[in-house]
């Protein structure tokens, strides 16, 4: 009785996001579709479950000629939106930023690797900022842990650009043909080049 209950929790939420992901893709077509796109990408990194990569892909390729603008707008919004979700962790963490990790299932796992987090607090922010992991998780758990504030700025700069940055330049050069590999295989690549990158910096460090 549980497991169906669970299994219908987790379908009806799995629609409820499909539907969302859809109204944020058909927000691309709006005639004022950057401030949407700096919206979108305000809110993701602190609460909103849809990555403005979603808008920026159809934006693109509708306007190729805007691609580094688009990519900049997304930056500038999804660094401040970061700001409001370290705010968020440092403030208000047991009335806002929980219950948003929890919604997400992830408050268990965060508030045990709280100790530890601020050692690894650069890895971690630009982790979050270029692979599927949810940067909100992170901005919440900077400010919650007290991560110094330029340090946390200066790194999601870092993130953000290089995720946001690529996005734009692959769609600007290769067109539609390399949208399937950026939705499909992009954050796999982000993933194996930070998993390198940490493991090039620890094998110079053991040495």
């Amino acid at each position: 009785m549980f497991s169906q209950h669970s299994d219908t929790e987790q379908e009806l939420t799995t629609i409820m996001l499909q539907r969302l992901y859809d109204k944020t893709i058909a927000l691309a077509e709006h005639p004022q579709a950057l401030w949407v796109l700096a919206g979108v990408a305000f809110i993701e990194s602190s609460f909103f479950p849809i990555p403005p990569d979603v808008l920026m892909i159809p934006m693109i390729l509708a306007r190729p000629n805007r691609a580094f603008l688009i990519a900049t707008v997304a930056l500038v919004a999804s660094v401040l939106g970061g700001m409001l979700g370290y705010a968020i962790g440092a403030l208000f963490y047991e009335s806002i930023g929980q219950p948003i990790l929890a919604a997400m299932g992830k408050a268990e796992a965060m508030e045990a690797f709280n100790t530890k987090f601020n050692d690894f607090g650069f890895w971690a922010v630009l982790t979050a900022g270029v692979t599927p992991f949810p940067y909100k998780v992170i901005t919440i758990m900077s400010g919650w842990t007290g991560m110094p504030i330029g340090t946390f700025i200066a790194t999601s700069i870092l993130a953000r650009a290089l995720r946001f940055f690529l996005v734009a330049g692959l769609l600007w050069a290769f067109g539609a043909p390399i949208r399937e590999f950026i939705e499909k295989r992009l954050g796999l690549m982000f993933t194996l080049f930070i998993v390198l990158l940490i493991g090039g910096f620890a094998v110079v460090k053991f040495l």
